[in-house]
């Protein structure tokens, strides 16, 4: 169920993903956002690399969408391993929360110390992450930042090798994605000089630069397809770089071309379809023929519209990344099945090597 336009990529200039660290996930609500970043979590961190591949899956939004799909406690605001592929590497979650940032960023730039938890007490840091809400995504960010700066050994600076190969951001959807990524411009009437502006513009220059992707998820309807256009087009407006577009969910047609054709058009024949029923033990009425005709009909009508909505997506020459519908939903097991069909599907865009 992975395919794309290789015509479209290569027209778009498409790469490879090689340098990319930050892979940022966003899409409109109910498009299976948090599942498909756990799946490219579970793909990357896949990888057979020597020493395996670690990756770090953050939710920045206090939904605990990925405790749920990895079936283990909710996550907190330190890093905790939830899973390890076939392949031995890991994957380690993270709920990222403001005030616990804020309150790790004053002790860094300012070592309050004992002094930070007043603040929390008396409601200071409540205000300050309410208030500002630029800041507020300033330091959300920001502890990705770190994360994505920090080494094995703990440092930020060294021959140590880094402590995270890659970092994978369950972000906010498409409509607020622009605006939260846009940290500097945010912050630039609140904090001119000092750290919170020396920090903003040290993320800005990550979210901006060839080690950061934003890839949108969607489904092949008409809301989320056009949400996914204009995101594309606030993106690049903003000097993001958009990677792939995963579309989620997606359904093969239960009929083949013939048949659609005829389903389309009213002109299935009844007697064949009574005398199929009759054959296999069903008890036939004339609602019965009726009623599967009315759902041949609008299958083939949702099938004309996904294929519309499918190649409004490949207009875009962005790379696409197809995920089928699980019948029975998501848990921890199927949520594997999809990265084995996303890997496939990078290694068959020549993303991923």
């Amino acid at each position: 169920m992975t395919t794309a336009s290789a015509t479209a990529s290569e027209a778009a200039g498409a790469r490879t993903w090689e340098r990319v660290r930050l892979h940022v996930v966003t899409g409109k609500g109910g498009t299976g956002k948090t599942t498909a970043a756990s799946a490219l979590a579970i793909a990357l961190a896949s990888r057979q690399t020597t020493p395996a591949t670690r990756v770090l899956l953050a939710e920045v939004e206090g939904r605990q969408g990925i405790s749920q799909t990895f079936d283990v406690p909710p996550l907190g605001t330190e890093e905790t391993r939830i899973a390890r592929p076939r392949s031995g590497g890991e994957i380690v979650g993270l709920s990222v929360d403001a005030k616990a940032a804020l309150l790790e960023y004053l002790q860094l730039f300012y070592k309050l110390g004992r002094a930070g938890k007043l603040l929390e007490k008396f409601g200071a840091i409540d205000f300050a992450t309410t208030i500002a809400p630029g800041v507020r995504d300033v330091l959300v960010i920001g502890k990705l930042y770190e994360a994505n700066r920090r080494r094995k050994d703990g440092k930020h600076r060294g021959p140590s090798p880094a402590a995270y190969d890659a970092i994978v951001m369950d972000a906010p959807p498409t409509g607020r994605i622009g605006r939260f990524l846009s940290v500097n411009s945010e912050v630039a009437d609140l904090a001119r000089v000092g750290p919170i502006h020396s920090q903003a513009g040290s993320i800005t220059e990550l979210l901006e630069s060839d080690q950061t992707l934003v890839h949108i998820v969607t489904l092949l309807e008409e809301m989320p397809v056009q949400e996914t256009l204009e995101a594309i087009s606030e993106l690049r407006a903003k000097h993001l770089q958009v990677g792939a577009i995963i579309v989620n969910m997606v359904r093969p047609p239960l009929l083949d071309d013939v048949a659609l054709e005829q389903a389309r058009t009213g002109r299935l024949h009844k007697p064949s379809i009574t005398g199929q029923l009759t054959e296999a033990g069903v008890k036939v009425t004339p609602e019965l023929v009726d009623g599967l005709l009315e759902e041949a009909h609008d299958h083939a009508h949702r099938v004309d519209l996904e294929s519309e909505q499918l190649a409004l997506l490949q207009q875009t020459g962005l790379p696409l990344l197809l995920l089928p519908a699980l019948p029975e939903g998501v848990d921890s097991g199927s949520v594997r099945e999809l990265a084995d069909i996303l890997w496939d599907g990078l290694v068959e865009e020549g993303l991923i090597e």
